[in-house]
C-alpha cells in the first residue's frame, strides 16, 4: 500500500495491552505497511509478543504517559525518514481495516492532520462518554479556530509538518490536543475526519484515561490556547462558519 510518492509508518503506542496487541501488530504488518511500537513500561508479556515481530519497538524503562509515547514514535519515525505516521492503539479498538480509507483520505488531502472519527455504530458509545467527546469536539475546534470531529479519537494521520511539533510541552492524553492545536494555528494545516466504527466492548481492557484528571487536563490547556492565540470571538466564529470535512469513500 502506498500514498502517492509519501513515506509512511503504523506507530502503535501501549501499555499492557498482552490480550490483543499481537493480532493488532499482525493486521497492520499484513497491509504491507512498517510499525512502530512504542511500549510505555508495561508489566505483563507485552513486549515480549511484539519483539517476536517484524517491527521497530522501543521501549520506555517506566511508565511515562501516552503523549511520551507518541513523542518517542514520532522521534524515531523521522530519524528513519518517514514523511508521514498513522497512529493508532494496541487495544483492538481501532482496526487496521480502515487505515486504506485513512490513507486515501490523506492523499486526497496532503496538507491535513486525518482522523479517524468514531462516527458510525455510535450507540455502542456511552451516553457520558458521547457527552464529554462532544464538549472536547467543542472546546477544542474553538481553539484550532476550524471545526474538527472527534478530537478525542487516537487513530490518526500526521503529516511531516505536525511531526515536526514533536517537541510541544504537553504531556499525556494533553499531547494530542496540543497537536491539533498547534498544526491548526501555527502550521496552517487543515484537519478531514474519516467515519469509523464506534467499538465499546467488554473485551478491551479498562482505558488509560481517566474521566476527571485527564478532562481537567485537557480542559485546561485548551482554555489556555483559546486565549494565547487571542481573537477570542473570531476563533470562535471560525470554528463554527463551516461544517467539519468529512471523507468517505463509500460516498465519495
Amino acid at each position: 500500500m502506498n500514498t502517492s510518492d509519501t513515506r509512511w509508518c503504523v506507530l502503535i503506542p501501549c501499555l499492557n495491552e498482552e490480550a490483543a496487541i499481537g493480532e493488532v501488530v499482525q493486521s497492520v504488518l499484513a497491509l504491507g505497511v512498517p510499525v512502530i511500537v512504542v511500549d510505555d513500561g508495561s508489566d505483563d508479556r507485552t513486549p515480549d509478543i511484539v519483539s517476536a515481530l517484524p517491527v521497530t519497538l522501543l521501549r520506555h524503562p517506566q511508565r511515562r504517559g501516552k503523549g511520551e509515547g507518541l513523542r518517542t514514535g514520532f522521534r524515531e519515525a523521522l530519524r528513519q525518514g518517514f514523511d508521514a505516521v498513522l497512529t493508532m492503539d494496541g487495544d483492538g479498538q481501532h482496526l487496521a481495516s480502515d487505515i486504506p480509507r485513512i490513507a486515501a483520505a490523506a492523499q486526497r488531502y496532503p496538507n491535513h492532520i486525518v482522523i479517524g472519527a468514531r462516527l458510525l455504530d455510535r450507540e455502542q458509545q456511552p451516553k457520558a462518554r458521547r457527552r464529554a467527546n462532544a464538549v472536547a469536539d467543542w472546546g477544542i475546534s474553538w481553539a484550532c479556530a476550524q471545526p474538527v470531529i472527534d478530537t478525542q479519537s487516537g487513530q490518526r494521520w500526521y503529516p511531516r509538518a505536525a511531526l515536526d511539533l514533536v517537541d510541544l510541552p504537553a504531556e499525556n492524553f494533553v499531547f494530542e490536543a496540543a497537536i491539533l492545536i498547534a498544526a491548526s494555528r501555527d502550521k496552517g494545516l487543515g484537519v478531514v475526519s474519516v467515519p469509523i466504527a464506534s467499538r465499546y466492548h467488554g473485551e478491551f481492557r479498562i482505558s488509560h484515561f481517566s474521566p476527571v484528571r485527564d478532562v481537567t487536563r485537557i480542559t485546561t490547556y485548551t482554555v489556555r490556547q483559546i486565549i494565547h492565540h487571542g481573537d477570542v470571538m473570531a476563533s470562535y466564529r471560525r470554528s463554527r462558519a463551516s461544517r467539519p470535512v468529512v471523507f468517505d469513500t463509500a460516498t465519495t
